[in-house]
């Protein structure tokens, strides 16, 4: 049933196409949305709450008032949409970060002797553009190749052929020196006609046009000229079988190939850009917002933002995850190409090996992005201040210890302990625990348990002066000793206001007092302390959510891998142990040889009577079993 005040408004709401726009009680827009039929699409929001992902969920809390804007249709819906986002950039949307500054490419044929712009607006005025590039970095680098490739001119003066002398690009064979007369306004225009083909990955045509040059050149006795057109005929065949190399064999076609990888509230995409065949080029895209949405919709998201401002759409496009509303965003692609475009999901083969490179690149990329936070000191430095700031600590958190619980329904429960020193993580000081005293499901059971186990230990360490390093009797702690012995600045708790309660009760239990408190709830990456009941919401992009999000990751991730371990070996113990047989020794050897009981699983009777201490009629009968 529709909120009250709502209502009226969703009885006014018009069935047709357009846009809608959620605004928080300041007026702020949340976020932007498009409809084939707006009054269906807004009653979705209003009625159960059930069906609603997380995000909506936040959404919804924050929500005061919407208004929407009629389309003549799905088409120009989206359109509006994509300038809507761009215009505000509402935080629950997925948007492309920066995006209204990326950078292009230019070339105008209409002058004399064109130059190669680096240019942030694209006109209609004629011009050859290429583009968008994610950073002036990457657009660079394009250029610096194709300056190596071809002699065109690099400077801004006016030619008029006549200068007396030309400069050094012309002595090392980077220009072709119109300044001088050494050619003519024709011959430039082949050279700068050479890099839009080589653009458009046409290559062939250009390799053509050079060798036929070099053998004129060498009928002429030109052999100095000659050797230069040779030099630039095997550089550019260079970088074409390169691109040939990379691409495998995904036919002569023109096409994009996108990958991604998330991490938190952002999502890496990378583009590898595939003209004739070839692979002329690849870009890495970031966008914000994108926390708690499948990727079906970042990835549709990323499409519609990125082709809207692209200076070319190819035939084809191919995906690593399908797409919210593909067919409203082909016929859009469709019309913005004037041309049919299919958006295909790689399956198998080189475009499958081609679209998971643009994956792994992407995730290679958001790690680079991730180490250079971390070893940004001022960065870290910062989170810790202002960390410090927002929880009220009585010192900068310098050690922070993180808590989380990893069961399936209760089976295989494990708790993980991860220590951050100066932002940055401490592996030797990582702890993993087996829950013992608790059946069932019950998470805050097994994180008390998991706490009262290192706290005890804590409080013991304590009172022999193992956190300096020595027993009170003066003999040297060990490295265990030592480590339940330090004191944190700050202990995080991976879950909600529950997973606090429960931690504080153990504190208090314990006499501990002079540890600070603190958990952070997943579903909104808020942070709750003791005594507070309103949560603390740190800013998305404020470098103490970053260090708070990185440890909290990192302890699901220790806990989850020890989980894991152990779930395998209970797996295989619960169906090998039904082969009389095969005792613990056994089960060692057979899960080093195979690895996993999957692996078992898939071998065949003889690989498994190959291992040490089994028989083939034992082998036959685990098969059998299994």
């Amino acid at each position: 049933m529709a909120a009250p005040p709502f209502a009226h408004q969703l009885r006014i709401t018009p069935g047709k196409p357009g846009v809608y726009i959620m605004k928080d009680s300041r007026e702020r827009v949340l976020y932007v949305g498009k409809a084939a039929n707006l009054k269906t699409r807004l009653r979705s929001y209003f009625g159960s709450s059930s069906g609603h992902d997380p995000k909506t969920r936040r959404m919804l809390s924050r929500l005061a008032d919407f208004e929407y804007i009629v389309t003549d249709s799905p088409a120009e819906a989206l359109i509006l949409e994509n300038t809507l986002i761009k215009k505000h950039q509402p935080p629950f949307n997925a948007r492309l970060k920066d995006d209204k500054t990326y950078p292009y490419i230019k070339i105008d044929r209409k002058e004399d002797f064109p130059q190669i712009y680096i240019t942030r607006r694209v006109e209609n005025d004629g011009s050859t553009y290429f583009g968008p590039f994610a950073t002036a970095g990457s657009i660079r680098k394009t250029l610096g190749l194709l300056k190596k490739l071809f002699p065109y001119r690099s400077c801004t003066k006016v030619i008029t052929g006549s200068d007396l002398r030309p400069c050094l690009e012309y002595h090392i064979n980077r220009c072709a020196a119109p300044c001088i007369g050494v050619i003519d306004k024709e011959a430039y225009h082949k050279i700068i006609d050479q890099v839009i083909l080589f653009m458009e990955g046409k290559t062939e045509p250009v390799l053509a046009d050079l060798r036929q040059k070099m053998k004129d050149s060498s009928d002429k006795l030109e052999f100095e000229r000659a050797a230069v057109l040779r030099d630039q005929t095997r550089a550019i065949e260079r970088v074409a079988e390169e691109q040939r190399i990379k691409t495998g064999s995904t036919g002569t076609h023109d096409l994009d190939a996108i990958g991604m990888a998330t991490v938190n509230d952002q999502a890496c995409l990378e583009v590898f850009f595939v003209r004739t065949g070839k692979l002329i080029g690849r870009d890495t895209f970031v966008m914000d917002g994108t926390q708690d949405d499948p990727p079906e919709r970042v990835m549709a998201g990323f499409v519609k933002q990125f082709y809207q401002s692209a200076s070319f759409v190819p035939k084809r496009i191919l995906l690593q995850h399908p797409l919210e509303d593909a067919e409203e965003i082909r016929e859009w692609l469709k019309w913005k190409r004037k041309g049919s475009v299919t958006l295909n999901v790689a399956q198998r083969g080189a475009n499958r090996r081609l679209v998971q490179m643009a994956a792994e690149n992407a995730s290679q990329h958001l790690s680079q992005m991730r180490v250079k936070w971390w070893s940004n000191t001022d960065a870290l430095q910062e989170a810790m201040t202002e960390l410090q700031k927002e929880l009220n600590l009585p010192s900068s958190p310098r050690i922070i210890e993180c808590y989380d619980i990893s069961n399936i329904q209760g089976s295989n429960p494990v708790g993980s302990m991860v220590t951050f020193e100066d932002g940055a993580p401490k592996p030797a000081h990582y702890r993993r625990f087996k829950i013992k005293r608790v059946t069932g499901i019950d998470d805050y059971a097994m994180m008390q348990e998991m706490l009262r186990r290192r706290f005890r230990r804590l409080a013991e360490s304590r009172g022999k002066g193992a956190h300096n390093g020595t027993r009170v009797d003066g003999s040297y702690a060990t490295q265990k000793e030592e480590t339940w012995g330090i004191v944190p600045d700050l202990v995080l708790i991976d879950g909600g206001k529950g997973h606090l309660s429960s931690a504080l009760e153990v504190f208090l239990e314990l006499g501990i007092d002079f540890v600070p408190l603190a958990s952070i709830a997943k579903e909104n990456e808020w942070l709750f302390v003791p005594q507070t009941p309103e949560p603390i919401v740190l800013a998305r992009n404020s470098q103490a959510l970053h260090l708070v999000q990185r440890v909290r990751d990192e302890a699901h991730r220790f806990a989850v891998t020890y989980h894991r371990k152990l779930r395998s070996k209970s797996s295989i113990a619960s169906s090998v142990d039904l082969v009389s047989g095969i005792g613990p020794k056994r089960k060692k050897m057979l899960m080093r040889r195979f690895g996993s009981l999957k692996g078992i699983k898939d071998a065949s009777v003889d690989d498994i009577a190959a291992v040490p201490g089994m028989t083939r009629s034992l082998a036959a009968r685990l098969k059998q079993t299994l």
